[in-house]
């Protein structure tokens, strides 16, 4: 396959709520979308990164200029998917770049041949359980609410954002109105340390599915050291950053789940050996989120549906986040999303839409 062009699109997209996490809070989504162009199809990625370096070290406007100026270049003049990974090795890092354009990649692929997502990764299963990812809160009443309004919506597992100093009181709050039977996790976003692990313990009262990402990023063997101390399974979301790292963090019990987020691995290829690592060796995985518009959201679901994906993972519907998408919505059907199966990511940006909340434009030729 030849790619003949690029374009590079930024857009903004209102939440319809602000998200807050251990990091920050967020009200609109700084996007950028890579389209690549060859002879026989189009192709659409999403790249995940933030507007600031705050749950990685990855940005936006860094993302689009690591694409111009050292991705592009570095891709043979014809490839295929699994070309793209090898010919950016060299360049390190900028995992959720490389994402994106290698997904655009593999979806005109896709396209092109007249096989979707779903079937390409293997996907075992036309639909999907879905959870829902709540934000930090002003007030525990506001929580409630909250949870209460995605579970009448159908949700089948809640994740609430933790911090120090709302952690014990929001999940027992939780606990007690809406009963043992709710599958219900939190995600700490690294913002303990080990000489916490006390007041993290007091979780395991809760019967949760999991505590997501409660240490530091970079320190496998405190997450180790923590795990001996809890009851409550330890699961990894920013420490995992390839199969490599999956590697060693199971093989020094660091934890017993893996969040799979493919733009913070590097791609949907990465996310599936992944997921086969895991499977292997006996580790759940689930596929988390990132505020991915319809485009995102049509490869999550995709890979979500893979056989080892065993708990609900963020794939909520679009009107979690947006009142408007970008392609046509997903929709929550008793508490499943569709996988696509149409060719590709088995979606198409609405014009109209794009258009209205496109803020620039960049068409590279190759």
């Amino acid at each position: 396959m030849k790619i003949t062009g690029v374009e590079l699109r930024r857009i903004a997209m209102p939440l319809v709520a602000p998200f807050r996490t251990s990091f920050g809070t967020e009200t609109s989504r700084d996007i950028l979308l890579v389209r690549i162009v060859t002879p026989d199809a189009e192709g659409w990625g999403e790249c995940v990164a933030m507007a600031e370096p705050l749950y990685s070290s990855e940005y936006t406007d860094g993302a689009v200029e690591v694409i111009r100026r050292f991705l592009l270049p570095a891709l043979p003049k014809s490839l295929d998917v699994h070309d793209v990974a090898r010919a950016l090795e060299p360049i390190k890092g900028h995992r959720m770049a490389k994402a994106a354009l290698e997904t655009a990649v593999l979806d005109a692929q896709l396209r092109a041949a007249g096989e979707s997502f779903g079937r390409f990764l293997g996907a075992a299963r036309p639909r999907v359980p879905c959870g829902v990812s709540v934000g930090i809160m002003d007030s525990i009443p506001q929580l409630l609410d909250a949870v209460e309004g995605y579970l009448g919506e159908g949700y089948v597992r809640i994740k609430l954002k933790i911090e120090p100093g709302w952690d014990v009181e929001p999940v027992r709050a939780v606990r007690e109105r809406f009963g043992d039977d709710l599958l219900l996790q939190v995600d700490a976003n690294a913002a303990y340390s080990l000489t916490d692990a006390p007041r993290l313990a007091r979780l395991d009262a809760f019967d949760l599915l999991l505590i997501e990402q409660p240490l530091a990023n970079d320190d496998l063997v405190q997450h180790a050291k923590l795990a001996k101390l809890l009851r409550t399974p330890i699961c990894l979301d920013e420490s995992i950053e390839s199969a490599e790292h999956a590697a060693a963090a199971i093989a020094l019990g660091s934890c017993s789940i893996v969040n799979i987020k493919p733009g913070r691995i590097g791609g949907y290829l990465e996310a599936r050996r992944i997921h086969d690592l895991c499977r292997a060796n006996g580790v759940a995985v689930w596929c988390g989120g990132m505020l991915e518009t319809g485009l995102g959201r049509a490869a999550n679901v995709a890979l979500a549906a893979l056989p080892g994906f065993t708990l609900p993972g963020d794939t909520s519907g679009s009107r979690r986040y947006y009142a408007t998408d970008i392609t046509e919505p997903f929709e929550l059907a008793d508490g499943h999303l569709e996988v696509p199966t149409r060719p590709g990511l088995g979606v198409e940006p609405i014009q109209s839409v794009l258009d209205e909340v496109t803020t620039a434009t960049e068409w590279i030729s190759l």
